[in-house]
């Protein structure tokens, strides 16, 4: 009946009405705590709590597991946020960074308007709020779209989100949250809902906090979604430790792939060979052979997969062409290796050319090495190169060393000994 009411008034005053009932009071009673699901137990709450969310909203048939794990779940580009009270998962969030599967909503909307602008995409899926904290207002959801928010924008090299949301929902990201919808038109069966209707949606959060202060700035104290989101710290998030400057966290160990895609859901049967041979181009190391789906024969065509064999970074640096007195060029490093590195540039280099780059690879960590540009990447999104990278200097190995360490240490069993020194440590050498 009020859905009825509401679509009976024109846009604005609905829109009015939602920003109304914004309450960013966290929640009173119990220990809230907000943090990166990396534990089995945080995991299985988070996929029960979305399993148990979609069935409800019939987005999925019950599955025996009683869990929801998707092939994005796999990824070191997916983390999953979750939302605690007194140590229960009471809600739970998905980032989806583009990686090698591409987003789940593509299946189904065209973002090729979004990827033509700057910066990189996430999608945010498999959101769930536990019924016994969905009638007292925001205290668990703006938490943790505020831990999104600041995840995306500070960790995530994330500009730019896109949401696939059924039409019954799609009001409350318009106006609260400043979505803008990709299209008019509703996708009548979105498989990776079960058919369910759907819309897409985006959100430049560049732009955001001008358009939070514009429609919150004057509000006061819990109202203000502007200064919550932009300004305040809560200290119930625990944002994860970095001394580098990664752009991922990815949490999954053999054992955890094992149990939640091979023994609680066999999420890799009906896999396409062509997922699982990216599956293997990504874990590499020996340990993961047995809980991955068998590798499947390259195609016909003989052509190779690449391995992904760099390091997701985003740290800025500055290039000096050799032998040149030119200006020097502030680029984005995204992604490193022992011997190479990727790079966004605002402006065309020429291959083969040679530079003197200097990168913060971490706070109060710089690197100095030459460079020679050898690939050349660009495309709808804007200028990306390939380096060459002859003699690294100690902290670039330093660098890629504890990176490598990082991904080794996943694939086996940790003690907290074995861990990857973090900075503030012993054994960190900035």
């Amino acid at each position: 009946m009020v859905r009825s009411v509401l679509a009976a008034l024109p846009a604005s005053v609905r829109f009015s009405l939602y920003r109304r009932t914004v309450d960013c009071e966290p929640v009173s009673q119990g220990k809230l705590e907000l943090k990166i699901a990396d534990t089995q137990a945080e995991l299985e709450g988070c996929f029960a709590l979305l399993h148990d969310a979609y069935v409800a909203s019939g987005f999925m048939r019950p599955h025996a597991s009683g869990l929801r794990v998707t092939p994005y779940h796999a990824l070191p580009t997916t983390t999953t946020l979750c939302a605690k009270i007194d140590g229960h998962v009471v809600g739970t969030l998905s980032i989806v960074r583009e990686g090698v599967f591409g987003f789940p909503m593509q299946a189904a909307f065209d973002i090729s308007s979004v990827r033509a602008k700057e910066g990189h995409i996430a999608e945010i899926s498999a959101l769930a709020i536990d019924p016994r904290w969905r009638k007292t207002g925001g205290s668990i959801l703006f938490p943790l779209m505020k831990f999104m928010y600041g995840y995306c924008t500070r960790y995530f090299d994330t500009r730019h989100l896109v949401i696939a949301v059924n039409p019954a929902h799609i009001e409350m990201y318009e106006a609260m949250l400043f979505f803008h919808r990709l299209t008019e038109q509703v996708v009548d069966r979105y498989d990776f809902v079960n058919g369910a209707p759907a819309v897409g949606a985006t959100l430049d959060l560049h732009e955001a906090p001008t358009l939070f202060e514009r429609a919150y700035g004057h509000k006061p104290g819990r109202r203000n979604l502007h200064r919550y989101f932009v300004h305040t710290e809560l200290p119930e998030i625990h944002y994860p430790p970095r001394p580098w400057h990664t752009s991922n966290d990815p949490v999954l160990s053999p054992a955890l792939m094992d149990h939640f895609f091979n023994q609680r859901t066999q999420g890799f049967e009906g896999m396409p060979d062509h997922r699982k041979r990216l599956l293997h181009s990504i874990y590499r190391e020996p340990e993961w052979a047995d809980v991955l789906p068998p590798l499947p024969p390259e195609p016909r065509t003989g052509a190779a997969l690449r391995r992904h064999a760099r390091h997701s970074m985003k740290c800025p640096a500055a290039l000096g062409l050799l032998g040149a007195e030119a200006e020097k060029l502030a680029v984005t490093v995204i992604d490193i290796s022992a011997h190479g590195f990727m790079a966004r540039a605002p402006q065309e280099l020429t291959l083969g050319a040679r530079y003197a780059v200097v990168s913060e690879l971490g706070d109060g960590v710089a690197s100095q090495i030459e460079a020679e540009v050898v690939r050349n990447a660009s495309d709808d999104a804007g200028r990306f190169y390939g380096f060459h990278v002859e003699n690294p200097d100690a902290a670039w190995q330093l660098c890629v060393a504890w990176l490598e360490e990082a991904a080794a240490q996943a694939a086996r069993p940790a003690t907290a000994a074995e861990r990857p020194p973090t900075q503030g440590s012993p054994a960190y050498q900035g």
